[in-house]
């Protein structure tokens, strides 16, 4: 049996990712698969607030956020809040860091960063791996085209029975987005919880800005599907 396994979400909701992702871990956990690949797409505008008091997510928020065209969502890792949309391409890749490697944080973010620096060298495009001042849920594993980032990353690692390490790695890729429009909600939630931090839509851009041609969601899972591939064994494809 192939414990390899590509997942394709489309027009999906956020609830749904969530759940499936936990499925992935459990059947990680179990044995049944080793390496999963889940690339997902919401088509309903929600801001995703992560699991810590310092993120409320009160009635009035909440409230707010509808009027404005968002729904709203807690998870339980941390982190910052990020807005997910139609025109950005999700990626959570879990697999099993290798028994004969030494685990380190930096290892695994440069891998991953660096099968998502080869999907966009497809399209003809130099990507660098730093942080980016002024950018929402800012990191040093951004992936930026010339100072501007297009990726955001986060990592978390979950341990399995014996002791081996799996790794979930995330990222969220800005393909055709107005930034200044995505940031509303980000604000708003920072305004609500009383925090003074803002961000700038200039230091942000996306795929579509740098290429002509405008491949479809399809054609763009295929593209990171591919990158994934390439670097490590072939992934069976299911939905």
């Amino acid at each position: 049996m192939n414990k390899h396994r590509i997942i394709r979400l489309r027009q999906t909701t956020v609830k749904r990712v969530f759940a499936k992702e936990t499925q992935c871990i459990a059947d990680m956990q179990s044995g049944e698969v080793e390496q999963c690949l889940l690339l997902w797409q919401t088509a309903e505008p929600t801001l995703v607030l992560p699991g810590s008091n310092k993120w409320q997510q009160t009635e009035a928020l909440t409230t707010c956020l509808q009027q404005q065209g968002w729904q709203i969502i807690s998870r339980r890792t941390g982190g910052a809040p990020v807005p997910q949309t139609q025109g950005i391409i999700n990626v959570s890749h879990l697999y099993l860091w290798p028994k004969n490697r030494k685990y380190s944080i930096t290892l695994a973010y440069q891998d991953f960063c660096r099968i998502l620096s080869n999907f966009f060298l497809d399209y003809g495009i130099n990507t660098q791996i730093q942080a980016t001042p002024g950018s929402y849920c800012d990191g040093d594993f951004n992936l930026n085209i010339n100072q501007k980032k297009v990726v955001g990353t986060a990592q978390r690692v979950i341990l399995k029975q014996g002791g081996d390490k799996i790794i979930l790695a995330q990222a969220c890729i800005l393909i055709n987005v107005d930034i200044s429009e995505l940031l509303v909600p980000v604000h708003t939630c920072y305004e609500f919880n009383h925090s003074q931090e803002r961000f700038s839509a200039n230091v942000h851009s996306s795929l579509f800005e740098h290429i002509q041609l405008r491949p479809t969601t399809d054609q763009l899972y295929q593209k990171i599907s591919q990158a994934f591939i390439n670097h490590s064994a072939s992934l069976q494809r299911i939905e």
